[in-house]
């Protein structure tokens, strides 16, 4: 079975399309409008359009590349119906996503040859980091990976909580210390704690402050060193978990992070409940750092790889 049938089985994708449909269908209604009463695709029709990515959170960057992809098309095919926009859309939309630097072959799997493989996960608390945590750390363990969780979000005594309610549901080994504990000294026993089970996966929660991002970095930074000290090149990934339903603010997080840290992975949750979808087209697009995972849902299973070509098909459907 090929890895695109395998990720992309039925029920996947209709989870995939149920969870765009808030999004679908604001954006389209918003089309709708643009083209009502007019047969071509003209200036004042491209003008309305950009003001409709941008306010479904495309991003402004990514629109105008849109925007003058469609400009290209018109010239070149001199006369273009609005009735042909929806589908000029997604081609467009599908081939700028298809150019940026990340594959588009990614599942659930870890490189063989490391072990245990160090996930160190970050993002402001509420954007469903935790929830992320687990719904991957059951994943992993589907694919019948012996995974281990480390609570070093010890910032607050409800993050602990929550991440131990995560690894009793899904029935694997959390290291946690009490509220106020050195945040490395949770990442060491984690790693410790891994080498000695033989364990292949470890992810590791951090605090989600961001109101100061020197504090944020001294942190990440004496995190990665202290577990550095038990596996040399952890962490192997650093995934950044970003709530699709803020919008924009998602991307000032994700540049935020990204000056604080070094992010290797995104995660894009909670689009099932907002209209604000769009968002991860322009993530995708500006950051060079693969959306790794999108949230389509509440269930444990509803965390699904992205895949650039599904979500656009899926945005179109």
């Amino acid at each position: 079975m090929s890895l695109f049938k395998n990720i992309f089985s039925k029920e996947k994708k209709e989870t995939l399309d149920k969870g765009l449909e808030k999004t679908k269908t604001s954006f389209f209604g918003k089309i709708s409008k643009i083209v009502a009463g007019k047969s071509t695709v003209d200036d004042d029709v491209l003008d309305e359009l950009e003001g409709v990515l941008i306010a479904s959170d495309v991003g402004v960057n990514t629109t105008l590349k849109i925007i003058e992809r469609i400009q290209a098309r018109v010239q070149k095919d001199k006369y273009l119906g609005t009735n042909e926009l929806n589908q000029l859309l997604r081609e467009e939309i599908a081939a700028l996503l298809s150019e940026s630097n990340t594959k588009d072959e990614i599942d659930f799997s870890v490189p063989s040859n490391v072990k245990p493989y160090v996930i160190m996960v970050v993002g402001v608390n509420g954007v469903g980091k935790t929830t992320t945590i687990g719904k991957l750390a059951s994943q992993f363990k589907k694919s019948g990976k012996k995974v281990i969780l480390g609570a070093a979000d010890t910032f607050r005594a409800a993050a602990i909580d929550q991440l131990q309610v995560w690894a009793q549901r899904v029935d694997i080994p959390i290291i946690k210390q009490q509220m106020g504990s050195d945040p490395a000294s949770v990442a060491f026993d984690t790693l410790n704690s891994a080498m000695a089970q033989n364990a292949d996966v470890v992810i590791i929660d951090t605090a989600g402050r961001l109101h100061n991002k020197v504090n944020l970095m001294n942190e990440l930074t004496k995190i990665k060193k202290v577990m550095q000290k038990v596996v040399p090149d952890a962490p192997h990934e650093v995934l950044l978990v970003l709530d699709g339903s803020t919008g924009q603010n998602a991307f000032e997080q994700a540049k935020q992070f990204t000056l604080a840290t070094e992010v290797t992975a995104l995660a894009v949750t909670k689009l099932d409940g907002t209209a604000k979808g769009g968002v991860v087209i322009g993530i995708s697009d500006q950051f060079q750092i693969p959306v790794k995972y999108i949230g389509v849902g509440e269930g444990i299973d509803d965390l699904q790889i992205f895949n650039k070509i599904e979500f656009v098909d899926s945005f179109f459907k």
